[in-house]
């Protein structure tokens, strides 16, 4: 399992709300491709584009833009964290 779980900040909730954009913590070694693949399989949904960063406490961040505007939000209330 490549994704570990979702990110929701503050900042994060802004993001999703202005952009339609996601942030997931992920598996280290985890490639851009990797994330993408897995994300859409998860939730069949059409990933436009993956950035990764590492956060202050060394773990991998994902900010994922779907092609969908309306797909991040959908995502998340399928999590049941909005």
């Amino acid at each position: 399992m490549i994704l570990k779980y979702p990110f929701v900040t503050e900042k994060a909730t802004m993001m999703l709300e202005g952009e339609s954009k996601l942030q997931f913590i992920v598996q280290r070694d985890a490639t851009k491709s990797d994330i993408k693949r897995e994300l859409e399989s998860a939730f069949e949904q059409e990933v436009a584009s993956v950035r990764t960063m590492m956060t202050m406490k060394g773990e991998k961040k994902a900010i994922v833009t779907f092609a969908d505007a309306k797909a991040a939000e959908e995502i998340l209330s399928r999590l049941g964290i909005m």
